[in-house]
């Protein structure tokens, strides 16, 4: 290994994403991790940017040839995962890698670069404000919105694996808090 590690997690609609590029147009020297998935594309989610696109059998063939930091199957041929290529891309570059990642990945990928990360696990305020995010965004379906709040109830339960809890009950605060934990960190 040869470089830091920030890694964000939190149930879907948490604020995750926005504060992840909020800290990217602060950063020139951290750069984002693009991970894999299954999952098609999602309104103008372009492939290589917000994530690399494989079909649910390539995915499972890079899984085969050894070619994941970590992976999981979020939802039944749902996979996400973090490619060695991409993490070695990024610190060839002397970059600090950010990942947006599941509740899941975070931990994995906190036990994989141990000291060298900092995780911090985003948290709404309460289910109900999560489901509110989630109708607002507009990028799901209801069934996809239920399935989707049923599940952090759950994701929950993984707050106290993360080396930082931040709660997003108020964006500008939020925003704060997590620069001076990267920037504790960074020093």
């Amino acid at each position: 290994m040869s470089g830091k590690v920030l890694i964000f997690s939190a149930p879907s609609g948490s604020g995750k994403s926005t504060i992840v590029n909020h800290l990217l147009g602060l950063h020139p020297e951290i750069e984002f991790s693009v991970s894999a998935t299954s999952r098609p594309p999602r309104g103008a989610e372009q492939d290589g940017v917000e994530y690399l696109f494989y079909s649910a059998d390539i995915f499972r063939a890079l899984v085969r040839d050894d070619k994941f930091v970590e992976y999981e199957e979020v939802y039944p041929d749902r996979f996400y995962g973090t490619l060695k290529s991409e993490v070695n891309r990024i610190w060839a570059k002397g970059h600090v890698i950010i990942f947006d990642v599941d509740v899941k990945g975070g931990v994995s990928l906190k036990r994989y670069f141990g000291d060298a990360a900092l995780s911090i696990f985003i948290q709404a305020p309460s289910v109900e404000e999560l489901r509110r995010r989630l109708v607002a965004r507009a990028t799901d379906t209801p069934e996809a919105i239920e399935q989707r709040v049923a599940k952090a109830a759950e994701e929950m339960t993984y707050a106290p694996h993360f080396d930082q809890i931040l709660i997003n009950d108020d964006l500008d605060q939020a925003y704060a808090r997590a620069e001076k934990m990267v920037d504790d960190f960074l020093q």
